[in-house]
């Protein structure tokens, strides 16, 4: 499969205009066989109640099953099935579970998209594409405020971007680089496949599949055509100070250098998000004073300086020792709250289930994760504060497991020297050279 698709890539590369044909032919027998091998494991099942570890048992049969309905078009996505999980912030996320066979041929079209896509990707698009990451983009949006003459952020909110998709818009945006009708259609029917929740289906009109393995990517397609590209190619081109974007997926800053014409491109952008079926949401999206000479501007006008938030992060205007601007971030307090109200609820509902040293693991596995994703420049109180605040917590909840106390502070504190637990350490470094 990796040289089928390294070959379309070279195709894709050498003619930028050229549309491609016969790509469904590529999801054969052991193509989709590789496929099922990067499915993650362990994950709840979708209508038909088929786990991966059944599916898996009788592989060779049912992918030779799936292919032959597949050639005779008789191959129909299943609704998605929809849960409500309880979120931290007593709010609830509705998650959809795709059926097993749905999420090998979405895998399988995927691949395919990314192989034709990734050559036509602007470099600011950073959500799921292979070698980018968040932290990526966090790093793109740094370099571009410290080295150019950025004065002014567009802090830009989509309402409801992956619900809002026009299927119709999608399918033309697609067509110019497939030409293979019958790829098209199968993702035609993932768009239109429906939500089964609490027994009732609900079709779909617009957005893309709950959970789906294909809708990173064609919300990547997307917005490449509504947003990347006539930023590139159109409004770059007639601004006459500096434009820059940062993109990670739907969430989005728009650095631009004067004033006028960010409030020109902001209101262009509304005009143009409507015609493809997107809104920007009013008290989210708004213009901030930002850069380099933001804080003696906003200081004659009597006020604190404006800040964003970008991919969890609150950035603002900060100086490094020698008194030089200096880009700022901390973890979002919103985010901050949520995780330690998450961590909270754990401990809590943990300490009883089973021994000690059996959660232990996953709560060294939960600091990491948090300080791999927020440890990042300038960060470092932030996350050292979750440190505290949660071996607190872990204090607090060891000590509830019975009627009588087991651990004093010290004692404690030697159990936590004895088995351990992650240091707060910066992970991603973003100041160099340049921010000096």
């Amino acid at each position: 499969m990796f040289t089928k698709l390294s070959l379309i890539t070279e195709i894709a590369k050498r003619d930028r205009r050229c549309k491609l044909n016969n790509l469904i032919h590529i999801l054969d027998d052991e193509n989709l066989k590789e496929c099922f091998k990067m499915l993650k494991k362990n994950k709840a099942s979708g209508i038909d109640g088929v786990s991966i570890e059944e599916y898996n048992k009788n592989l060779n049969e049912n992918v030779k099953d799936l292919v032959k309905r597949m050639k005779q078009l008789s191959f129909r996505p299943n609704p998605v099935r929809r849960v409500n999980i309880p979120k931290a912030n007593g709010k609830q996320r509705a998650l959809g579970i795709p059926t097993v066979e749905d999420k090998l041929v979405q895998m399988g079209i995927s691949k395919i998209l990314e192989a034709i896509y990734e050559v036509d990707f602007e470099d600011f698009s950073y959500g799921f594409r292979p070698g980018k990451s968040c932290h990526s983009a966090l790093d793109k949006l740094n370099k571009v405020i410290m080295t150019k003459p950025i004065n002014h952020i567009i802090d830009a909110d989509i309402k409801g971007f992956f619900d809002n998709i026009d299927h119709k818009w999608m399918v033309k945006f697609l067509e110019h680089r497939i030409s293979d009708k019958m790829l098209i259609r199968y993702i035609g029917r993932f768009l239109k496949s429906g939500i089964m929740e609490d027994g009732k289906l609900i079709m779909s009109e617009k957005g893309t599949p709950q959970g789906g393995i294909i809708s990173p990517i064609l919300a990547n397609v997307y917005l490449h055509y509504v947003l990347d590209i006539w930023i590139s190619r159109i409004i770059k081109k007639k601004c006459r100070g500096v434009v820059e974007i940062v993109r990670y997926a739907d969430d989005f800053v728009i650095c631009v250098q004067y004033k006028d014409e960010a409030e020109i491109i902001l209101k262009a952008l509304k005009e143009r998000f409507k015609k493809f079926g997107l809104e920007l949401s009013e008290d989210k999206t708004k213009i901030i004073e930002f850069g380099r000479y933001a804080k003696e501007n906003v200081k004659r006008k009597n006020r604190r300086p404006d800040i964003f938030n970008f991919l969890g992060f609150t950035h603002f205007i900060d100086k490094t020792r020698k008194g030089k601007f200096k880009l700022g971030r901390k973890t979002d307090s919103r985010r901050f709250k949520i995780k330690v109200k998450e961590m909270n609820i754990w401990l809590k509902s943990i300490r009883n289930q089973v021994k000690a040293k059996e959660w232990w693991k996953v709560l060294q596995a939960k600091l990491r994760g948090h300080f791999q994703y927020y440890g990042v420049s300038g960060n470092y109180r932030s996350i050292k504060s979750f440190y505290y605040i949660t071996i607190r917590l872990v204090h607090k909840w060891i000590n509830r497991r019975s009627q009588k106390k087991t651990y004093n502070w010290k004692r404690f504190l030697e159990y936590l020297e004895r088995y351990g637990v992650p240091q707060p350490k910066i992970h991603h470094n973003f100041y160099t050279a340049y921010s000096y």
